[in-house]
């Protein structure tokens, strides 16, 4: 299994920039991919931005050029950096780290953190 740490959520201002930092330690050669999801009260987790550790990606929509997502292997850590931010990117952030694969495969999620973007 996995244990997980993000950081850097904040406050920041819309047209600014944060980066998320996702740590991961404990059984990581079985980690096989890293994603960003998002979520308001009483609305549904949405996803914000994957990568494999193959280096598949995956956006939504919303993110694409304004989101990166990239990952340090070596540290076993994943980032999204957010730029040029809006009001509507404010949410709680969540890391998920997929471990295992096929019958073995399950998410391990980080215990998220705010991101607030004001006007």
């Amino acid at each position: 299994q996995v244990h997980i740490v993000e950081s850097g959520g904040d406050l920041v201002q819309a047209g600014g920039s944060l980066r998320l930092s996702c740590k991961a330690w404990g059984t990581t050669y079985r980690i096989t991919g890293y994603g960003w999801y998002r979520q308001n009260p009483g609305k549904e987790r949405e996803l914000v931005a994957a990568r494999t550790r193959a280096g598949d990606l995956n956006y939504a929509d919303s993110a694409k050029g304004r989101f990166t997502v990239s990952l340090d292997n070596a540290q076993n850590t994943v980032y999204l950096q957010m730029n040029n931010l809006e009001p509507e990117d404010t949410a709680v952030y969540y890391c998920d780290v997929q471990y295992g694969m096929g019958f073995y495969a399950e998410d391990y999620w980080g215990q998220g953190i705010q991101v607030t973007v004001s006007s």
